[in-house]
C-alpha cells in the first residue's frame, strides 16, 4: 500500500506541475497574441487580453485544484491537513468565480441572455 501512494503522490504533483505549466503558456500565448496582432488588421484588444489570461489562469487554478485534492487524499488526512484543502479550494474557488465573472461579465448561475433572444 505504500508504494501506492508514493506513485499517487507523484502523479498530484505531476498534475500540480500541469496546471502551472498551463498558465504560463497561457499567459505567453495570450501575450504574444496581443503584441504581435498587427495594428491596422485587427486592433489590440486590452479586454481580449485578459479574456485569454483569465482563461488560462482558471484552466491552471482548476488542474491545481485537482491536484491538490489527490495530494490530501493520499496523505494521512489529519483534521490539519484537511482544514488546509479547505482553505485552499476555498481560495481557488473565489479567484475563479471572480476571473470567470470578470470574464464573462455575469455570474456563472445567470442566464446567458444573448442564447434567450
Amino acid at each position: 500500500m505504500g508504494d501506492i501512494r508514493i506513485y499517487i503522490a507523484y502523479v498530484a504533483k505531476g498534475i500540480e506541475i500541469i496546471g502551472i505549466v498551463s498558465i504560463i503558456v497561457g499567459t505567453i500565448l495570450a501575450l504574444s497574441k496581443f503584441i504581435l496582432t498587427r495594428q491596422g488588421i485587427n486592433p489590440r484588444s486590452y479586454k481580449v487580453l485578459r479574456q485569454d489570461l483569465g482563461k488560462s489562469i482558471l484552466l491552471g487554478l482548476e488542474i491545481l485544484v485537482a491536484g491538490d485534492i489527490i495530494g490530501t487524499v493520499v496523505t494521512e488526512a489529519t483534521m490539519e491537513k484537511v482544514l488546509v484543502l479547505a482553505v485552499i479550494v476555498l481560495i481557488r474557488t473565489f479567484l475563479s468565480l471572480s476571473i470567470e465573472v470578470e470574464i464573462e461579465g455575469r455570474f456563472p448561475w445567470q442566464k446567458d441572455d444573448s442564447v434567450a433572444k
